[in-house]
């Protein structure tokens, strides 16, 4: 919905469609989609409750399964751990009964102490416990007397996995047990010699031997004694594949991954980590899954092969005892086709229906907003232009309704306008003529009479210097600049009539020169710096010298004015085809548009003490001459005055 201004602002085709068509098509709308909804969602409700139930009672199905193989072994192991420990603590004591029978011999006088310990090692180092396990004695200070790999040496001081020294442990329960008695200890324990890289569980049954000061010990790795890894491998790969028989749905399955997404049971995928892998939208719904651990999740799903991704419902549950998360999932497509068709079908009807009565709506009020905003547009038309100055232009009249009673009110107007703007402009000819006549008269008799005693005393001052004297120069400007101040008096007397011109061949390049110089020397020009960029072999123009330097120094001081601080101001000549170029620029404060405009009007000014007339004059000093004057500006950057004067005329028609 557009907001009430920027509805106010549209044209009257697209507001009538606006308002009508929402009228036609939102009643339309919603009864079709009342009706689909309906139907769509009696059948969703019941397929949600089928699909939800089903994906339960195989979650909780594939769980009961875990659960059934894993009782089973934590009995056969448990088993299996009783009949380790018992192995354990028979070899500890037939180990005892072997060194006691050599300690025997040795007391009876039969063999030395030495043999007797000697015997005892060889027979105790050929005995194995499972894959790695073995028997092993130390003293009481923790020296190794019989070890597969590190005989006499100290290991009173060896720690296990959780840094519990667990020899000193195992000799001082020992050494306080009474004579015979058999102890238990569990430690985790890396055996680097067999390049373990993590910690196993270690189970040692001991006891201690006085007579020799020995602690015997028979010790083996938890996972090779009870643990049948094949047998277990071999179960639980028959588990897996009677999940990975059931289907769910026509494409659904049942899977199981590790709580750092590594999938443990998968039709295409065992074994492989997906923790980080996303959905269509960029969700990473397994690394939800492995986070929550129970609960439902749907996702947009791409399979290889298919050309857009499905939503992808899931229920997954915990189970605990292994750390996975048993997940079954399907396609919600493949269960909700016949939804699916009703509400398609539903959908298409309500499109159609729609989409041809919003055709033939904008069809109708289009042709009903064309017949009455034509007359219209065309008025708008007719208004422009007469805002842009053509007064001629008429609204045609083609009617007697309020359009043409509007039409024949704005052609009056306009013919009112025309002459009253008409009226003005000779009006404010005649009284800009009126005041021009008054200062003139004023300004001849107060300036000429000084004017002449200069011009006087000036040529005295002249005659009597040498040409040679450096002052003589400045006699000479004086004189001619007292000249050109009558010069121009006397054009400001003529202004009102076309002044007369007196026309010489003049170098333009040394006109611009001497005109420089005395800028250079002027007080209001002492912070501009003048560059000149003069064209060489210019042609000799027939103009009349005294009113161009007239606006030339205008022009230059127009443009010293204008900046404010420290600037540059450029004068450059150059020939463009039948014309000499005369251009200014300068860095000055730049004019805006609205006073370029009036700016080569008689009387208007922007500075405080000015006259008006300076530009004015400029320009028909330069329309008199058969050329132009263009002035070009940006605010803050500077202004361009370009002055285009003919090579070749005839004797100007004055």
């Amino acid at each position: 919905m557009l907001p009430l201004s920027r509805f106010k602002n549209q044209k009257l085709r697209v507001k009538m469609l606006i308002l009508v068509l929402p009228l036609v098509i939102i009643p339309l709308f919603l009864v079709g989609s009342l009706i689909s909804y309906s139907s769509v969602e009696q059948a969703r409700r019941g397929i949600n409750h089928a699909i939800m139930d089903d994906l339960e009672h195989m979650a909780t199905f594939t769980r009961h399964l875990l659960e059934a193989h894993h009782h089973q072994f934590q009995v056969y192991q448990q088993q299996r751990k009783d009949d380790f420990i018992t192995e354990l603590k028979t070899l500890a004591k037939i180990a005892e009964n072997m060194v006691d029978t050599e300690n025997k011999l040795y007391r009876q006088g039969i063999i030395t102490l030495k043999e007797a310990k000697q015997r005892a090692r060889k027979m105790l180092q050929h005995v194995s416990i499972g894959e790695t396990g073995y028997l092993y004695t130390l003293t009481s200070d923790g020296t190794l007397q019989v070890h597969l790999a590190r005989e006499q040496e100290n290991i009173l001081n060896e720690q296990d996995g959780d840094g519990r020294f667990f020899i000193r442990e195992m000799i001082d329960s020992a050494r306080q047990a009474p004579s015979g008695t058999l102890n238990m200890i569990r430690y985790p324990w890396r055996n680097d010699t067999l390049g373990d890289t993590i910690y196993r569980e270690k189970l040692a049954a001991y006891l201690y031997y006085p007579e020799w000061d020995w602690v015997i010990a028979a010790a083996g790795y938890t996972s090779e004694s009870y643990s049948d890894l094949l047998f277990e491998q071999h179960a639980l790969n028959d588990l897996k594949d009677k999940i990975k028989e059931k289907s769910v749905g026509q494409t659904g399955y049942i899977f199981c991954m590790n709580s750092k997404g590594t999938f443990t049971i998968h039709p295409e995928n065992e074994g492989e980590n997906f923790y980080q892998i996303r959905d269509d939208n960029g969700n990473a719904f397994i690394q939800e899954m492995c986070e929550t651990k129970h609960g439902w999740i749907r996702y947009p799903w791409n399979n290889d092969g298919e050309n857009g991704s499905r939503m992808k419902i899931v229920r997954y549950d915990y189970f605990e005892p292994w750390d996975w998360i048993v997940a079954v999932g399907c396609y919600e497509d493949e269960f909700y086709q016949e939804a699916n068709s009703i509400s398609w079908n539903s959908f298409k009807f309500t499109a159609l229906i729609t989409f041809l009565t919003c055709l033939i709506s904008i069809l109708l009020v289009s042709y009903a907003s064309n017949v009455l905003t034509r007359p219209i547009r065309q008025m708008i038309r007719v208004i422009r232009r007469v805002k842009s100055g053509h007064l001629n232009e008429k609204m045609k009249i083609s009617n007697d309704d309020e359009l043409g009673e509007l039409a024949r009110t704005f052609n009056r107007m306009t013919e009112i306008i025309a002459q009253n703007q008409e009226m003005e402009a000779s009006l404010a000819q005649q009284g800009k003529m009126a005041s021009l006549g008054i200062l003139s008269s004023g300004v001849a008799h107060e300036i000429n009479n000084p004017l002449g005693v200069i011009l006087g005393y000036a040529g005295y001052l002249e005659s009597k210097i040498d040409e040679d004297d450096p002052s003589y120069t400045y006699i000479h400007e004086i004189k001619r600049e007292s000249k050109r101040c009558r010069k121009i008096v006397q054009d400001l007397l003529g202004y009102a009539r076309t002044p007369q011109s007196v026309l010489e061949h003049t170098d333009i390049n040394l006109l611009l020169a001497q005109i420089i110089d005395f800028a250079d020397n002027h007080t209001d020009m002492h912070h501009v710096t003048i560059e000149k960029n003069f064209a060489a072999n210019l042609p000799m123009l027939k103009i009349d010298g005294d009113q161009m330097r007239q606006v030339a120094i205008n022009l230059i001081l127009n443009a010293g004015g204008a900046i404010k601080k420290k600037g540059r101001l450029s004068i450059e000549t150059k020939l463009d085809d039948e014309l000499v170029l005369i251009i200014f620029r300068d860095t000055g404060s730049g004019i805006s548009e609205d006073i370029l405009e009036k700016i080569f009007e008689p009387f208007y000014t922007t500075k405080e003490k000015g006259t008006g007339l300076g530009l004015a004059i400029s320009n028909q000093i330069i329309e008199q001459h058969h050329g132009n004057i263009t002035i070009t500006s940006t605010v803050g950057v500077g202004t361009t005055v370009t002055v285009r004067l003919p090579i070749e005329t005839e004797d100007y028609l004055l």
